[in-house]
């Protein structure tokens, strides 16, 4: 068994990371189900509803990923300092605080969705298709922020394969309850919903059930007291990808206003589609990142320089080699996976797959920012982590996608995300390149 002490050469890299690479991609690609049976078994309309309002769930929703990553470097950190007590009281800390923010975070968005579906510009069926279905997903909300909370927390138990096998189980059952209740009980948009919210809870129970009891992982749910310093400390080495992802989310709904504008509704379906294969390519990259992040923990608090030094270098080769295969992939699969979701409109068609070949070259930058978000998160260097993820993400992408359209339409509007991926990679090598000397890496 592969062990967050052992020296990592590229296949050890792999073979540690493969579970969560493939968790990860697992869990985006059922993301996608409910686009997929919903565009081809409910139509255009619904399918816009569910990519327009997505964004403000995910906002919610991706807390759980704060709590996960920031608490998975702090834990690593203990572990590796080798005090296994405080590791579980920080483990079960994070994630009592977890669940109780996704009951809150439940109700607030229960209560605010229609003003905030009216607010980014949807009326008629497209705004009641919104509602439906965010308030149908809000019920599982709780569940939701803990299964992506989990993915991350499972490798820091040196569990990743189990991480695997829940978010496999969750992933199933998204893909057979659509396939029920949207192709053959003929649901629609509702029944899309209740899918997705029966499977996040499938991925949330079952690790509180495992971490509950005795079992044979590094970690498991004790009594613990209330610790301001634990919780602020998980939340900056998180935050950075709590900024990733609601920056995301904010500008995708920049994104969404902006189409409308330019393109209308079928805009903002191909816009779908591309954000879709997008989650499913770079979960790639946040899979690996998060496989590796404990590893860099543990050695960081161990004080191993050299291997710190080794790690960083293979990630880059790594990333390197994965953004050149995703960008192969891209230009090679637009047309098969437009047409999968779209195919029945030809020009929308058109439009979606003209978009995807240029958005895929991203696929060769956004890879090397992530990783450099989540090494920095890893030394639990939070403020740095976070500043790179702020950029890409946030001020990047909004300045270019306000900026682009004005000069090249909606040509603008597709370009804008390659160009924001590149100015992150130029901050990223700036980091790393400043930080070197106090990391030693």
């Amino acid at each position: 068994m592969i062990q967050l002490s052992d020296h990592f050469n590229c296949r050890r890299l792999l073979r540690f990371t493969a579970p969560s690479i493939i968790m990860m991609v697992f869990t985006s690609i059922y993301g996608v189900v409910d686009g997929f049976f919903v565009s081809n078994y409910a139509g255009k309309t619904p399918f816009a509803a569910v990519n327009f309002i997505y964004p403000f769930l995910m906002i919610l929703g991706c807390v759980g990923f704060m709590f996960g990553t920031g608490g998975s470097a702090l834990i690593a950190l203990t572990l590796g300092m080798g005090d296994k007590k405080k590791a579980n009281e920080v483990f079960s800390l994070i994630v009592y605080t977890a669940a109780v923010c996704g009951l809150v975070f439940a109700l607030l968005g229960f209560v605010f969705v229609p003003s905030v579906a009216v607010l980014l510009g949807a009326d008629g069926q497209l705004l009641q298709d919104s509602i439906s279905y965010a308030r149908i997903c809000l019920l599982a909300l709780p569940f939701f922020i803990l299964q992506f909370e989990f993915q991350c927390l499972f490798v820091a138990a040196e569990k990743p394969k189990l991480g695997l096998y829940v978010t496999v189980a969750s992933g199933l059952t998204n893909i057979i309850l659509d396939a029920l209740f949207v192709a053959v009980f003929h649901w629609g948009l509702k029944g899309a919903a209740g899918a997705t919210a029966l499977s996040q809870f499938v991925g949330g129970v079952i690790p509180l059930w495992y971490f509950g009891r005795e079992n044979t992982s590094l970690l498991r749910l004790v009594k613990c007291k209330f610790d301001k310093g634990v919780l602020w400390k998980t939340c900056t080495n998180g935050s950075s990808e709590l900024m990733s992802n609601v920056s995301a989310s904010l500008v995708s709904m920049l994104y969404n206003m902006q189409l409308m504008k330019y393109a209308g509704e079928n805009g903002i379906a191909a816009y779908g589609v591309l954000m879709y294969v997008c989650f499913v390519f770079q979960s790639v990259f946040i899979g690996y990142a998060v496989g590796v992040a404990p590893v860099i923990g543990y050695h960081h608090g161990a004080h191993n320089q050299d291997e710190l030094k080794g790690l960083l270098r293979r990630n880059i080769l790594l990333i390197g080699v994965f953004s050149v295969l995703m960008f192969g992939a891209g230009q090679v699969l637009a047309k098969p996976l437009s047409m999968l979701f779209v195919g029945y409109d030809k020009e929308l068609l058109q439009i979606t797959i003209h978009a995807f070949m240029i958005f895929s070259f991203a696929f060769l930058f956004s890879g090397f920012a992530i990783m450099g978000s989540s090494f920095f998160t890893a030394l639990n260097d939070g403020l740095t982590s976070a500043l790179i993820s702020f950029l890409r993400t946030l001020v990047f992408q909004c300045a270019a996608v306000l900026i682009f359209p004005v000069f090249w339409g909606i040509e603008g509007i597709w370009l804008s995300i390659v160009a924001a991926e590149v100015m992150a990679v130029l901050v990223t090598v700036l980091f790393l390149f400043g930080k070197r000397k106090r990391y030693h890496y």
